[in-house]
């Protein structure tokens, strides 16, 4: 067999080992080592695989993963994430859906202190359904709109898809960062239009919570201002070139440290709590990554990616047709594929084609987690709904995914939007050059 076989063979053993329900990140890694031992031997596999682990775990680069979940776990259990959304009901309360676009917003803004959409959608879902609840709110937008809110965290500055990303493509961490600020605002706004919208023609979905005094609402603002405090040091900091994205990790975990103990609001118990989470999640995005690795080494030894980026960009089609395939792509696989290990898997296949065609690398970054980020909200994967699902357990899944349906609408708009004015994406990290 030809290396293209192999490698042909080799991805379609992935699938099925994926289809087994084998953890992406082990499946990645076996496939890519028996492959790379096929190709090469198994002596040169072992020598590989030995110092990709040890290139993986002793990367600089990733330590800004394990920094900045830590900030998002302090933040949660100091409160911070409770206080988000106090201040969004406040201001957004006595609209029509205004629950739900008050989750929305503190999903936002809480985003910018997370990373991870998971871990935002299971803060608010413990936050934001026990309101909804008692202001007799339809579970499934409830549902629906944390699971679309969190989301958000895939996208919003710090993001972890962003850090991994940046490392596999060595693109500016910074610049990733500050590329999806208007983006993200751009979907939460086409969230809570969706929420209004749904809303007016329904309005048993989301009834109006009573007026809030504007005395109450400007005091509700001080929730705010030290998630808006850490915002700007963090990523101020970085963008101006005061310290590295590690750096800035660091202290944007220090910072919530400090704010959690000024307030008197973090115990020795949720301390440890908080740290178990960030190992847990760190180790996580570890793992991937290093599976992720080990399976692109055996995709570049077979010659899979040169040949399709050879392909696709000698198709008798313009450089938007073939961008609208590999778009169409990642929306059809991120319903099958957790969004992290689709990117980690599927780079060293399309990244030399995007840059072949002479595309942004930082604008094709946020445009692939855009279109992942329906893949979160969308069955059969859909990791948001499940984990909005765990925590209301009293709401059927299918509800939940009912739900989200009407967010991937806005994600489609924006999408089109990016991809029509890629200035929303670029024009704020050139304007930090």
């Amino acid at each position: 067999m030809t290396p293209i076989q192999i490698g042909i063979l080799g991805c379609l053993c992935l699938l099925i080992l994926l289809a087994a329900s084998l953890p992406v990140a082990f499946a990645m890694a076996v496939v890519g080592f028996v492959g790379f031992a096929v190709v090469r031997t198994p002596q040169a596999a072992m020598s590989m695989i030995t110092m990709d682990l040890y290139d993986t775990f002793s990367s600089y680069g990733l330590t800004v993963v394990p920094l900045f979940v830590l900030m998002g776990q302090v933040a949660f259990h100091a409160g911070i994430s409770r206080r988000l959304f106090n201040a969004a009901y406040h201001w957004l309360g006595a609209l029509p859906g205004g629950l739900a676009m008050a989750t929305v917003g503190a999903c936002t803004a809480f985003g910018a202190i997370c990373g991870s959409g998971p871990a935002t959608a299971a803060t608010m879902a413990s936050v934001a359904l026990p309101e909804m609840k008692r202001y007799k709110y339809s579970m499934e937008l409830g549902c629906g709109a944390v699971a679309a809110g969190g989301s958000l965290g895939m996208l919003i500055p710090p993001s972890v898809v962003f850090i991994v990303y940046a490392i596999m493509t060595e693109q500016s961490v910074g610049k990733l960062f500050i590329a999806g600020i208007v983006p993200g605002l751009l979907i939460a706004l086409l969230f809570c239009l969706t929420i209004y919208i749904s809303c007016r023609r329904r309005p048993q979905l989301g009834p109006a919570a009573p007026p809030t005094r504007w005395a109450a609402r400007f005091a509700s603002l001080t929730g705010v201002i030290e998630t808006l405090v850490l915002f700007i040091v963090v990523m101020g900091g970085m963008f101006a070139g005061f310290f590295t994205p590690t750096e800035a990790a660091a202290i944007g975990a220090a910072g919530t440290l400090v704010i959690a103990l000024v307030k008197r609001q973090l115990t020795i118990h949720k301390v440890i709590r908080s740290l178990q989470e960030t190992v847990r999640t760190s180790c996580m995005v570890m793992i991937i990554v290093t599976g992720a690795v080990i399976f692109g080494r055996f995709l570049a030894v077979t010659r899979i990616p040169y040949e399709l980026a050879s392909f696709l960009a000698n198709l008798p089609l313009p450089g938007w047709g073939v961008m609208g395939l590999i778009i169409l792509f990642y929306l059809l696989a991120g319903c099958f594929v957790d969004a992290l290990g689709l990117i980690l898997l599927t780079i060293p296949i399309f990244y030399p084609v995007v840059l072949q065609l002479g595309y942004d690398p930082i604008w094709f970054g946020v445009i692939i987690v855009v279109v992942t980020q329906m893949g979160v909200i969308s069955p059969p994967v859909g990791v948001c709904v499940y984990v909005v699902s765990g925590i209301a357990r009293d709401v059927p899944l299918q509800t939940v995914f009912r739900g989200a349906l009407p967010f991937l609408a806005a994600l489609i708009v924006a999408a089109i939007l990016l991809i029509a004015f890629p200035r929303l994406c670029l024009f704020l990290p050139e304007m930090v050059r």
